[in-house]
């Protein structure tokens, strides 16, 4: 749908890139592919050509009150330059589970204005559908020197920032967490629900189960977003446990053409203060 931005000369694929589309440009110089999966076995298993490894765990900060949340800039530029990213790269990434850590990477890449990045639908599940071929060779990364800066705040929105456009007609609230979570029935943070206002709508629900995890049909997405109101004209946030799940709600979001922004403090955060107004 809204891929314009993506699809520019600039950009060798488009966002949201099919397993036949990447296959055909493995060779591509300016091409870097980051395996970030769930279980650390799948990359040895088998992967993408020329894919080199990430453990998902370096997207979050791992310490302080609010461990989910983005590293600093100072580890950011370690971590990419250990990738061998340069403002030339295209990086398509992809996991084992349905886009999750692959998204919260390119998520990352947006909010430090890296915008040449693709989505390989449906991961290593679509590619292995596809019938393509896989390495299991360890491919090390050419280090580069990449210096990041948060050059596009707005891709995260904070916790204070949801309560001052809490009530807003413009505002919505996407939680991608389960059904469960959200009713306030799961969850092992100090105070369980949601935030007011906020709708419901499982990341899981976004993939194509029959399609190897692909993104599902974008009319069905659309048509049921649509029923929950949320439209292509609000500013939407998107949260679940550990900006994590909503990672990939975030990357559906903006293929579907709506102004997205990730709460990357998500319910950890909100569920775990005292000051945050909860709905159950």
């Amino acid at each position: 749908m809204s891929t314009a931005s993506h699809s520019s000369e600039h950009n060798l694929l488009p966002l949201i890139v099919e397993p036949e589309q990447l296959h055909a440009h493995l060779q591509a110089p300016q091409l870097l592919i980051i395996d970030v999966p769930v279980n650390g076995d799948s990359y040895r298993q088998g992967h993408v050509p020329g894919a080199v490894y990430l453990d998902f765990r370096y997207l979050m900060r791992g310490e302080g009150p609010v461990p989910n949340d983005v590293p600093s800039v100072a580890f950011l530029s370690r971590l990419f330059s250990a990738l061998g990213l340069t403002r030339d790269t295209h990086v398509v990434a992809y996991d084992d589970e349905g886009g999750g850590w692959a998204a919260r990477l390119l998520w990352t890449l947006e909010l430090i204005g890296h915008t040449r990045y693709s989505y390989l639908n449906g991961g290593i599940h679509a590619w292995r559908d596809a019938g393509l071929e896989e390495s299991t060779e360890l491919t090390a990364p050419t280090p580069s020197d990449y210096h990041a800066e948060i050059l596009n705040p707005n891709v995260a929105i904070t916790c204070d920032e949801i309560k001052e456009k809490l009530g807003d007609k413009r505002f919505a609230i996407w939680d991608a967490r389960s059904k469960a979570e959200y009713d306030g029935e799961r969850g092992n943070n100090k105070h369980l629900g949601h935030i007011p206002g906020a709708v419901n709508m499982d990341w899981l629900d976004a993939m194509d189960r029959s399609r190897a995890l692909r993104i599902r049909d974008y009319a069905e997405l659309m048509t049921e977003l649509n029923a929950l109101g949320l439209t292509p004209d609000m500013e939407i946030a998107t949260h679940c446990q550990s900006h994590h799940r909503s990672s990939f709600t975030w990357l559906v979001g903006k293929a579907l053409g709506f102004n997205m922004r990730g709460y990357a403090g998500s319910w950890g955060e909100w569920g775990n203060r005292d000051d945050t107004p909860i709905e159950t």
